[in-house]
């Protein structure tokens, strides 16, 4: 291992980055402010080279964000960049003040000493395959929409609930885009007075809906309407005529990440594989794929958001991750388990739907289940026992390489590989 020349601490802003420089024995070489521009960046750079006198890996550099454009500029450069979460931070800066003091240049230097200190605190970063980056994004975006989606179905139901409380007894998603129709249709109870039948049905059948028959939809919409003030029913049309665009168009967004989503996973699994491994040897998709619960969005979540565990097959930081590691908190005779609340949140909302999924066609994560529920636990809980087994097996098909094999048996009730 080579010696390390120096450690850089970065305190990460949006305009300009405060950045503390210190050589080996911890003496501060420079303090600088560095412009967030490729120029800045580039000049920060050459400042690191010089530090690192033609071996960029002896310099380590410590930051809060985990990526972006500095930690991709100095991984580009071949720094050893290492990240921290804030809370830790926070935390180390107590060594330099218990009055509480925060400010730019304090931050870059807590965070240039503390990686010198206390090296294994901090997590390496390494540069990510662009196809994991590119995935990435399309899964937070995807998230993003749907959560947009979400609101403004929330802000249609509550101005239905204001007017035209029977139409919403026709589905639960008002966002729906054959609801969307209907309401363009017959925005009014009035207007349901005196459509005819036909009409109704040619709505239901562009959009192949066969749990209601027309004379029904007609015939909940025709109840006696609520009393309202004069204005208020005109009022309501008019705000929902102004969110019906912004619904259909977040609604088609979403299918469009979807399928983009779809196309990246299924090239990712369908791409050739490094030649120094052996020929048998699956994709991490395709063996993740493969695991009962797991559909598109929970495998984009894990391959985007997990890459560097996953490829290390480190279960212990995918459980702490996922957020089914718990905490224990023991002084004395007093010990305490606790649920862990410091973990990643897009991992932590897909491991739920995966064990939430696999406990209702996996056999064996339904056993896991139901033993958890028969013992007291939540719902939730017994959801994080179940991902938990599930995390661990597949990090035993990823490092054999094998798929799971839902037949297989080991001592009785463990599934394994294939």
């Amino acid at each position: 291992m080579e010696v390390v020349r120096g450690y850089v601490g970065i305190d990460w802003a949006t305009e300009a980055h405060q950045v503390c420089a210190m050589d080996a024995g911890g003496a501060v070489r420079w303090e600088r402010s560095v412009p967030h521009s490729g120029a800045g960046l580039g000049l920060l750079s050459d400042w690191l080279a010089e530090l690192a006198q033609g071996s960029p890996a002896t310099v380590c550099v410590a930051i809060e964000v985990p990526r972006g454009a500095v930690v991709e500029t100095l991984l580009e450069r071949g720094f050893s960049v290492f990240a921290i979460n804030p809370k830790q931070l926070d935390r180390f800066r107590d060594r330099f003040s218990v009055a509480g003091a925060k400010d730019d240049r304090l931050d870059a230097r807590v965070l240039a000493t503390s990686l010198r200190t206390d090296a294994p605190r901090f997590r390496r970063l390494r540069a990510e395959a662009p196809e994991v980056i590119e995935l990435r994004e399309w899964s937070r975006l995807n998230d993003e929409l749907k959560q947009e989606r979400n609101r403004l179905t929330n802000r249609f139901r509550e101005q239905l609930r204001r007017y035209y409380p029977q139409a919403l007894s026709l589905t639960n998603d008002p966002a729906e885009p054959w609801f969307l129709d209907l309401w363009q249709r017959l925005p009014t109870p009035q207007a349901a007075q005196r459509v005819r039948e036909t009409s109704v049905r040619a709505i239901l059948k562009a959009h192949r809906i066969r749990r209601l028959k027309p004379a029904e939809v007609l015939a909940r919409l025709r109840e006696q309407p609520v009393i309202v003030a004069p204005g208020t029913a005109e009022a309501a049309q008019a705000y929902l005529q102004m969110l019906l665009p912004r619904l259909r168009l977040v609604t088609r967004q979403i299918g469009e990440a979807e399928h983009r989503l779809e196309g990246l996973l299924q090239a990712m699994m369908d791409s050739t594989h490094n030649q120094t491994e052996p020929k048998n040897k699956q994709r991490d998709a395709t063996i993740l794929r493969s695991l009962p619960g797991v559909g598109s969005v929970v495998l984009a979540t894990l391959l985007s958001e997990a890459s560097q565990p996953l490829a290390q097959r480190d279960y212990h930081t995918l459980r702490a991750l996922c957020g089914v590691a718990p905490v224990t908190k023991q002084s004395g005779k007093r010990r305490v388990v606790v649920r862990r609340m410091a973990c990643h949140p897009r991992l932590r909302e897909a491991l739920y739907h995966w064990a939430r999924v696999a406990s209702q066609h996996d056999p064996l994560s339904r056993t896991r289940y139901t033993a958890f529920r028969a013992r007291g636990h939540s719902h939730g809980r017994a959801l994080r026992g179940v991902g938990d087994r599930l995390l661990y097996v597949a990090c035993v098909l990823l490092e054999r390489g094998l798929l799971f094999d839902p037949g297989y048996r080991r001592d009785g009730n463990q599934p394994a590989a294939a």
